[in-house]
């Protein structure tokens, strides 16, 4: 496949700005697809991202049913150019476009620079996690009801696991409850942060909730279920927004079940098995999260220098790239960038060689360290435009409530950091025993050499009878 687009003179193709330890595991295919995504995005997605936002509307009654014809528009074109689910890793499922986890990664990065790119290729998030559930998990009868609408792009889904009344960053709190009555499963309870359930695209919901709350196992208490929206007793009561901003028509929905009914086979994977399920579906997801984020880096850099450079603009009768302190700004940035992006790939390519469950340790690392790092950029961009950064005149301010959220959500970074210290401590008797190992041997070589074990800044000095 040809790019359709014109290179410009100064820049390198996104292929030529692979990190070259991760080259040797991006094929040819990958190569020219992802030079399609950079102009993609570059060229077409970010222009037409306050396109998108001026045709969502004003009013709330325009907003919530709002679906911008600019975006279907993208998503044509993106067809056109072979841009569509590329997110379903080929070594697990079928359905995908053929590439691993690494390649969608570095394709994800020029997703996060724009708004709805990642929606216009049919990548967005909660459907790429969703998806990946129906693909893994699913039966066929649930694949044919919901997964083709989803691979196609023509409904979208939500997934519902947040709760407002607990502390839910431990699952094992989830409350909403399910009880087996007759045929159907009984529902009841209150979710939250529930990611695109404002769109009324969204069709499916796919809820974890508390099926046996008696069971020894306190991860065998939960499970994961399919709720078609439209169900009775189904209330989206709100939208909730981030730093003010309302993510219409998207949004992050506060829902209610109130005695809501749906067949037993409704179940995703089994009784007992939510947890499996969850794992299985948010591992993936982080490292999705992570490339965006660092993509969203990228664009405040861009921002940043652009910003420097405005000949208009000239503080204390310098350019800002005058002032070293600007420079050693851009100079952080870059090296915090590159070496989260170099941790995201090594991830990718972690689960790449066998699974989510093979990575936990690389995920979490990126899941905590990526989201520091495009905050800190995206903070120094803000600030070198000053009043302008932190209004709507750029992205910048959103930028950063969004890349805030990411410190939060699939797990916040507190569980992930202890999950990571508790690992690393588990070779605390091991490491001990080593460095004593260190000690004796050392205590060898001195005796082998007739020395005895000293200090050489030792002084043993009475002040008193020093002479002078």
């Amino acid at each position: 496949m040809s790019v359709p687009y014109k290179l410009r003179a100064t820049e390198k193709p996104a292929s030529e700005k692979i990190p070259i330890i991760a080259r040797p595991f991006v094929s040819e295919r990958a190569k020219k697809t992802l030079d399609i995504v950079e102009k993609f995005v570059e060229e077409e997605c970010i222009p037409a991202d306050t396109v998108y936002q001026q045709q969502i509307g004003e009013t709330k009654a325009e907003r919530w049913v709002a679906h911008p014809p600019i975006l279907e528009h993208l998503k044509k074109r993106a067809r056109e150019l072979g841009l569509w689910n590329m997110f379903l890793p080929k070594n697990h499922f079928k359905e995908g476009a053929g590439f691993s986890n690494l390649e969608y990664g570095l394709m994800a990065e020029y997703l996060g620079k724009s708004g709805i790119a990642s929606e216009a290729v049919n990548c967005s998030a909660p459907d790429t996690g969703n998806m990946e559930v129906f693909a893994k998990y699913g039966t066929e009868s649930q694949k044919k009801q919901w997964l083709g609408g989803l691979l196609e792009g023509e409904i979208r889904s939500a997934f519902l696991m947040t709760e407002p009344d607990v502390a839910s960053s431990d699952a094992t709190n989830i409350s909403l409850t399910m009880r087996k009555e007759g045929n159907e499963w009984v529902l009841n309870g209150s979710k939250w942060w529930s990611s695109g359930a404002g769109d009324m695209r969204c069709k499916i919901f796919i809820v974890m909730g508390k099926s046996d709350p008696q069971n020894k196992n306190v991860y065998r208490q939960q499970s994961v279920i399919l709720v078609p929206a439209d169900t009775p007793g189904v209330t989206v009561n709100r939208m909730v927004s981030v730093f003010g901003y309302d993510d219409a028509p998207h949004g992050h929905g506060h829902i209610t079940f109130n005695n809501v009914r749906v067949p037993l086979e409704n179940i995703i994977l089994g009784e007992g098995r939510g947890f499996e399920v969850i794992q299985g579906r948010l591992g993936p997801g982080r490292i999705h999260h992570a490339m965006r984020s660092i993509g969203a880096a990228e664009k405040a850099l861009e921002y940043m220098v652009a910003r420097m450079n405005d000949p208009r603009k000239k503080p204390f009768g310098k350019q800002l790239a005058e002032h070293g302190v600007m420079l050693s700004r851009v100079a952080e940035s870059r090296i915090e960038i590159d070496a989260a992006r170099l941790q995201v790939l090594n991830a990718a390519i972690m689960i790449d060689s066998a699974d989510a469950k093979f990575a936990l340790k690389e995920i979490a690392e990126a899941k905590v360290f990526v989201p520091r790092v495009a905050l800190d950029v995206i903070d120094k961009a803000i600030q070198a435009y000053g009043g302008a950064g932190v209004s709507q005149d750029t992205p910048l301010a959103n930028m950063y409530a969004h890349g805030r959220t990411m410190r939060i959500v699939d797990g916040p970074d507190e569980v992930h950091m202890l999950q990571l210290g508790r690992n690393e401590n588990k070779r605390g008797k091991a490491l001990l025993e080593k460095i004593q190992g260190y000690r004796k041997k050392t205590d060898e070589y001195l005796s082998m050499y007739g020395l005895e074990k000293k200090d050489i800044l030792q002084l043993d000095r009475e002040l008193s009878k020093a002479k002078l």
